[in-house]
């Protein structure tokens, strides 16, 4: 008769439990032999000694550091992904910020691998995938505005989510699909026309993270003369958080509208 030990994958995607990349609705628990167990262990042990590198490298910014290791070891920007759900909100921003950076390096020579992981991104903005990727947008534009001309047809994929996402789903996405689009900036020049309109109807969201980001967007995407006379944005003191430089750094929506009125 065999002898099965049990093994649970269980992660963790912010405050609510996610059971991944099993299936994603709740616990599995898969039956191994003794020694498939043991292979498990020795994996599970590599992939914690691994992240906990990479969040060091997060914490001291050392984007270069990261690179170096995602060259050497390719599965180190997977591990990013989990990373963008670190405790630490700036933690989890520079995971996405580093995503660009250790794509950038592995595409050199692999391109294929990152391709295969925007859409593995792309993928885990559903629900079918069986996690869902809270930044999965801010990840796919700092890989595609580090290498525009090689994945250039992620600049409608991702300007696009902010008309075609179901409202229930932008509720949560929103911010993050603002914030990347204004991160691709130029780059989508030629697609900010069709998502125009949500951009401008996010100036008015009940949300000031969602009103101060959209600001920084039409700025960033050289749209800032749309916020001409909006006096109600730049007397509107509700904070903001915003990712920029390799920091979080607060501002109100009355700031990042004047900074963008004042650029224009």
């Amino acid at each position: 008769m065999d002898i099965r030990a049990p093994c649970a994958h269980v992660c963790s995607m912010g405050s609510r439990p996610v059971f991944s990349p099993l299936t994603g609705r709740g616990p599995m628990l898969l039956w191994l032999r003794p020694q498939a167990a043991l292979g498990n262990t020795a994996v599970y042990r590599a992939t914690s000694s691994m992240k906990k590198q990479i969040r060091q490298l997060l914490r001291h910014r050392d984007l270069d550091g990261l690179a170096d290791l995602a060259e050497r070891k390719r599965r180190a920007l997977g591990q990013l992904i989990s990373l963008t759900f670190d405790s630490d909100p700036l933690v989890g921003w520079r995971a996405v910020e580093a995503m660009g950076v250790a794509a950038d390096r592995i595409a050199e020579d692999d391109p294929d691998h990152v391709r295969q992981h925007l859409r593995r991104l792309y993928w885990l903005l559903s629900e079918e995938s069986g996690g869902i990727c809270w930044r999965a947008p801010e990840g796919m534009a700092e890989i595609v505005r580090r290498r525009p001309r090689m994945f250039d047809d992620y600049v409608s994929i991702i300007v696009s989510l902010i008309g075609q996402m179901a409202e229930e789903d932008l509720a949560y996405f929103r911010p993050g699909i603002l914030w990347s689009i204004g991160r691709l900036g130029p780059l989508a020049e030629k697609e900010i026309d069709a998502a125009e309109p949500e951009i401008n109807a996010s100036l008015d969201h009940h949300d000031p993270q969602v009103r101060g980001i959209a600001a920084w967007c039409l700025g960033q995407c050289g749209r800032g003369q749309l916020l001409a006379g909006r006096e109600d944005l730049l007397s509107d003191q509700c904070p903001v958080d915003l990712f920029e430089d390799g920091d979080l750094v607060c501002l109100t929506v009355g700031e990042l509208t004047r900074r963008v009125r004042v650029a224009d």
